[in-house]
């Protein structure tokens, strides 16, 4: 029976405690916070987007940075594998929304919570414990020292400390530190999944409006080269635009260009040019005698409605019957490429995961061991691995948390 420490009592830190006390290892988790797992509770929008219930091969197409890397932890330990863990064994009954979005019955995170918890049952869960430093002799870690002075003797330590993303949630990113004191490389971190900046006054006019089931282009202002292009959900604020579809665009504006970027709204994706123009003419023409500020009714969410109409350029007051082709076409435009310039992303602290981490070449992808330091685990969102929103990166903490408490010795 070997001594195992796990710093930190997440996703991840959980997952490869309870794994590694099934596999008859004496484990001790250390957790700052007062509870465990915080970060999930808040997951989802508190309810918890456990997994994506799609094949290997396709979940690691959403993985935006080393793939390859995640490869091994994520076939040995698969979203499925994840689904009949919480369901069977664990006893939360979950469904699959769309996009392959898994979640609780209940829609309640804290199940979630609760049976992973559970599940690390059989270890010595500290919680209020904060660790100060790692002890590393030889290449090999000894232990770790907490802030009280003691120190703790382990035959391996697993880092699970998280990111910098949600700081109120313990993930200060104290973890990179030790890393980095320990000897490995730790690649530049950022925000990923995180809402962007827009200074255009139009996301005040607009703020507060949620868009259905429209097409978010986002391209490179100077090139017009598409970065990222997705029909989704999204979401207009006070400093600009959020939503599914924006915390997914995010993941490709980690190098902001010179040019910058716009967002590229295609607010009737279902509608070619052509027939988005027999509509607004039917329209205009059952109702010619209505200003064309009241003509859009039908057609567009009320709020964007005034906007539509000053960015379309037409005299609001014009009846509807007497708009030319030339304006009708002008405002087909505008609604298929609905512009947004964008100025920059929110900060880290506000982001869903943190981008950067532990450069994974220098771990070992079957056990998430370090190469450079003996019994030293590296796992979840520490790592140089991160992925697009949609349950993927609580997949990415499980099947690395796994890979470690089976490894482990």
């Amino acid at each position: 029976m070997s001594r195992i420490l796990v710093v930190g009592g997440g996703a991840a830190g959980l997952m490869a405690a309870g794994t590694a006390v099934r596999r008859g290892h004496a484990v001790t988790v250390l957790e700052k916070n007062q509870r465990p797992a915080r970060k999930v509770m808040i997951t989802g929008k508190g309810r918890c987007n456990l997994t994506n219930a799609c094949e290997p091969t396709d979940f690691l197409e959403h993985v935006v940075t080393n793939a390859r890397f995640l490869n091994s932890a994520l076939r040995t330990f698969t979203p499925q594998d994840v689904m009949d863990l919480f369901e069977n064994t664990l006893g939360v009954p979950l469904k699959v929304e769309r996009g392959n979005r898994v979640f609780p019955v209940s829609d309640k995170a804290v199940d979630v919570v609760d049976a992973l918890v559970r599940y690390a049952s059989g270890a010595d869960v500290r919680c209020s414990t904060t660790v100060a430093s790692l002890q590393v002799e030889a290449d090999r870690v000894k232990g770790v020292v907490l802030a009280n002075g003691t120190q703790l003797p382990a035959d391996a330590v697993i880092l699970a400390t998280g990111g910098l993303s949600y700081p109120a949630t313990g993930s200060t990113g104290d973890g990179y530190g030790w890393a980095e004191k320990a000897g490995l490389t730790v690649r530049t971190t950022g925000p990923s999944l995180v809402s962007v900046v827009s200074d255009d006054p139009v996301c005040r006019d607009l703020m507060g409006l949620s868009l259905k089931n429209v097409t978010l282009r986002v391209e490179e202002t100077a090139s017009g080269r598409c970065v990222y292009s997705d029909l989704g959900e999204m979401l207009f604020t006070h400093f600009g635009l959020s939503g599914p579809l924006v915390l997914s665009a995010s993941c490709c504006l980690r190098q902001w260009p010179k040019g910058g970027y716009r967002a590229v709204i295609d607010l009737k994706p279902g509608l070619t040019d052509r027939q988005l123009d027999e509509r607004l003419l039917r329209d205009f023409l059952q109702n010619p005698r209505v200003a064309f500020h009241n003509a859009l009714g039908r057609l567009l969410p009320r709020k964007l409605i005034p906007v539509a109409v000053k960015r379309s350029g037409i005299d609001p007051d014009r009846p509807a019957g007497q708009i030319s082709r030339q304006q009708r076409q002008s405002l087909v435009g505008l609604l298929k490429g609905f512009s947004v310039p964008l100025t920059g992303l929110r900060p880290v602290e506000e982001a869903v995961v943190t981008y950067g981490g532990v450069d994974v070449k220098e771990m070992d992808p079957k056990t998430m061991q370090c190469k450079k330091v003996k019994g030293l685990y590296i796992v979840g969102e520490l790592l140089d691995v991160d992925a697009v929103t949609g349950g993927f990166n609580l997949q990415i903490a499980w099947s690395t948390g796994h890979a470690a408490g089976m490894a482990v010795e």
